[in-house]
């Protein structure tokens, strides 16, 4: 995959949004990492279900957190849309593309601006939310 020069790289994982820029051109991808932006889901926390010991047994309280957990990515995950779908429609972003786990990016498509998919160049279906930027470097080079 070639990634022209100012491509951005959204790297999400429904808990943290990581934001890079090719500065290089298509042929030499050279990634910088860009200031993180400020997006929240809504909070419905898992807190209320922060139990230890033999609350952890019951298992409607761990069905409970499973969902809470699932629920708290998926407000995410469309907070993290709604906020790339302004930086297109603003023209702060000309191209993107997205690096995330399938179910992530399969909540993300669900909210996506028509602007959005005409900018997008691609998708990498895979978790790289926490790589150091050379392995991610690597991973898109690799596609």
């Amino acid at each position: 995959m070639q990634y022209p020069h100012g491509t951005t790289i959204a790297v999400t994982d429904g808990r943290e949004l990581r934001l890079f820029r090719n500065t290089g051109d298509e042929l030499h991808l050279q990634l910088l990492e860009l200031p993180e932006p400020d997006v929240h889901g809504h909070e419905e926390s898992a807190a209320r279900h922060q139990h230890t010991g033999q609350d952890n047994k019951d298992q409607q309280r761990l069905h409970d957190r499973r969902v809470d957990k699932q629920n708290q990515e998926e407000s995410f995950e469309a907070a993290v849309a709604a906020w790339l779908n302004h930086e297109v429609l603003t023209g702060k972003i000309a191209q993107l593309f997205v690096v995330a786990p399938p179910r992530t990016l399969g909540v993300l498509r669900q909210h996506y601006h028509v602007a959005l998919k005409e900018k997008l160049l691609g998708e990498l279906h895979r978790e790289h939310a926490h790589d150091k930027i050379e392995s991610l470097r690597e991973a898109l080079i690799k596609g």
